[in-house]
């Protein structure tokens, strides 16, 4: 039983150094909530111009085959 848990400790100790300290979680996550609300934002727009311009060349489309 004791060997088991060695072995899982020590197989655990290499995944630590994949998981940054607690301190830089706080940039990460400030950073990650700025790139989130600017794709957001452009994403938005992106929509808009997008459903704007089939609206148009639709309405052009209509009006000219009637």
């Amino acid at each position: 039983m004791l060997q088991l848990v060695f072995a899982i400790a020590f197989s655990a100790v290499p995944l630590t150094l994949y998981i940054p300290p607690i301190r830089s979680f706080n940039l990460f996550v400030h950073t990650i909530q700025h790139f989130l609300r600017d794709s957001n934002l452009l994403s938005l727009h992106a929509y808009s111009s997008i459903t704007l311009a089939f609206s148009r060349i639709f309405n052009s489309i209509i009006h000219v085959t009637w």
